[in-house]
């Protein structure tokens, strides 16, 4: 049955959850092969870089699995300022990164609002327009959105975390910040504006299932995702969730094992499913595995995101513990990132874009799932 499924380019749910449910690692290995074969056909051995810049970990949301979430006073919180922020931008455009995601704790304030304003004509200006950029900023209006594509931001990232509202409402506090309703308006909007959509999920959050994770594929569909940044659940000890799995004594060896496998599998059901649009090998993979950023490209990533943050501020933006590069600078994240693409048999896509094929594509499919039809 398995050969049968993966000779196919038009899946069922069914399939999905069959392909999802796989143990056996001959089986696993034949999933991981055919979803790499189809990333090679459509996209190339090309990896292509986001450089990741962390700018800030004050954050208005609470959400139970994260370490920077507004209720752990156990952090130190940092701003970069922005002259900071423009000399890492500069190295990362000197050192041929196509690209850069600004990422932070999510605000909305109007300082906050200006400071990305000017950073984003900044970055534009000194890269002479030849950086792109992705930004990580989490919910915003309308108007704040457009104004930020307007001045060159051309890809948000802004997870769902889980399709599932249930889920939703147990992993986040139960009030107007913290909205699965609200973030799906968030996403929508985006994508009339114009960006290239990105959304993801955590995978294996305790509760979910296999079926859940399926129809977080679907749900990638639905709201017409260019990219998708996904990762494995990892545990921090000041979050409620993490203080409930370390209580349940599910975080052994063989607990966060299963939880890579897990990854790699919707990295590869993703890539079957949806072919032609970027998915990131997180580098939650690496927390859990020495190689676990190979091993997502291997089952069908193409986009890696090597942290340029400032070296000092690096311990601070700890959303997972045991986050890999914490004590590295950008010069040696990016010797060892391709030393490690290179050793696979890949290349880096260096001064490109490397924007998802998908984004520009007249084809699309019709959603399997109805997104006015979830109950929130």
């Amino acid at each position: 049955m398995l050969k049968e499924i993966l000779n196919r380019t038009n899946f069922s749910r069914d399939d999905l959850i069959f392909l999802m449910k796989l143990t056996n690692q001959n089986e696993l290995n034949r999933l991981f092969e055919s979803a790499y074969a189809v990333k090679t056909e459509l996209l190339g051995r090309t990896a292509y870089y986001r450089g990741l810049l962390e700018f800030s970990n004050r954050c208005r949301k609470n959400c139970f699995y994260c370490g920077i979430r507004s209720g752990n006073n156990q952090i130190e919180r940092f701003d970069m300022t922005k002259e900071e922020i423009l000399n890492l931008a500069n190295w990362a455009w000197r050192n041929q990164y196509g690209s850069l995601t600004l990422q932070s704790g999510e605000r909305n304030d109007p300082t906050f609002i200006k400071f990305v304003d000017d950073l984003i004509i900044s970055i534009k200006k000194l890269s002479c327009g030849q950086l792109g950029l992705t930004l990580c900023l989490g919910e915003q209006t309308d108007e704040v959105f457009k104004k930020w594509f307007d001045l060159g931001a051309h890809r948000y990232l802004l997870r769902i975390e889980t399709s599932n509202p249930r889920l939703y409402r147990r992993f986040h506090p139960n009030n107007a910040v913290h909205s699965f309703k609200a973030r799906l308006s968030r996403l929508k909007a985006l994508k009339r504006i114009g960006y290239q959509l990105g959304t993801g999920v955590m995978i294996a959050l305790p509760g979910q299932t296999e079926e859940d994770l399926v129809d977080d594929i679907l749900f990638y569909e639905a709201v017409d995702a260019d990219m998708i940044g996904m990762g494995p659940y990892v545990v921090h000890s000041d979050t409620p969730t993490g203080q409930e799995v370390l209580a349940a004594g599910r975080n052994t060896d063989q607990d966060r094992r299963e939880r890579l496998i897990l990854a790699l599998k919707m990295i590869a059901i993703t890539r079957l499913y949806l072919r032609n649009v970027n998915i990131a090998a997180t580098t939650a993979l690496q927390a859990l595995d020495p190689f676990g950023r190979e091993l997502g490209l291997k089952a069908g990533a193409n986009i890696l995101m090597p942290i340029i943050t400032a070296e000092e501020h690096r311990p601070k933006y700890l959303l997972y513990e045991n986050k890999p590069c914490v004590g590295d600078d950008q010069e040696k994240c990016r010797d060892c990132l391709t030393s490690r693409v290179r050793s696979i048999g890949e290349e880096v896509g260096f001064s490109q874009w490397g924007d998802s094929p998908h984004a520009t594509s007249p084809y699309k499919a019709t959603p399997k799932i109805d997104l006015d039809g979830i109950n929130p």
